[in-house]
């Protein structure tokens, strides 16, 4: 059964979260241990394993749930507002500016490269991440088809799904060789193509 929480053990729990993702962002999972986490949080090894029992895994998984939330709000507005072409570049450039920004290193993908991906949760997270990500995109190619900007034949939730697959792909060369040109071309392609209409071939 979950713990429910006060309001001040919320607040508490989330300090502990947020401390421990800006260390890691520093120093790497590898190099970071609770005690870095206790010192970097001010909080004592009780007060960590009462918020986080199953200790370091599930304090990391936390850290995994507020870096997914992390992506998907530095996008915000404008991942909620893609009612027009040119708001769906303003995106493009918000999306690759914060990628851009961490450079060669995704603490969320880091993350869950220390976890992996049998630790119980751990799939749930990235699943649920996703998904979120690709309603979001869905709902700007329906929201051009509102607008009369795209045909309503377009499939939108298979468009947006194609979009993100791109966008991880971007990603994961951006990771491996530091360059962002290839998540940008990846997003600008299937723009082009969504305003095109043309079905992809094969």
């Amino acid at each position: 059964m979950q713990r429910v929480l006060t309001p001040k053990g919320q607040a508490t729990r989330a300090r502990i979260i947020e401390g421990a993702a800006e260390i890691l962002r520093e120093k790497g999972v590898a190099d970071v241990t609770l005690d870095d986490i206790r010192s970097r949080t001010g909080t004592s090894k009780s007060q960590l394993f009462h918020y986080f029992p199953e200790g370091k895994d599930a304090l990391l998984l936390a850290v995994a749930r507020y870096e997914a939330d992390q992506i998907l709000n530095d996008q915000l507005p404008r991942l909620g507002r893609l009612d027009t072409w040119d708001a769906w570049y303003r995106w493009r450039d918000t999306l690759v500016e914060r990628y851009e920004s961490q450079g060669d290193q995704c603490p969320l993908y880091s993350l869950f490269l220390q976890v992996g991906r049998n630790t119980p949760g751990a799939q749930a997270v990235v699943i649920e991440f996703l998904r979120r990500w690709q309603e979001k995109l869905a709902g700007g190619i329906r929201a051009l088809q509102r607008n009369g900007l795209l045909p309503m034949s377009v499939d939108a939730d298979e468009s947006a799904a194609a979009l993100l697959a791109a966008i991880q792909g971007g990603v994961s060369i951006m990771l491996s060789t530091g360059d962002s040109s290839h998540l940008r071309t990846a997003i600008d392609w299937w723009i082009t193509r969504l305003r095109a209409a043309i079905p992809l071939a094969g």
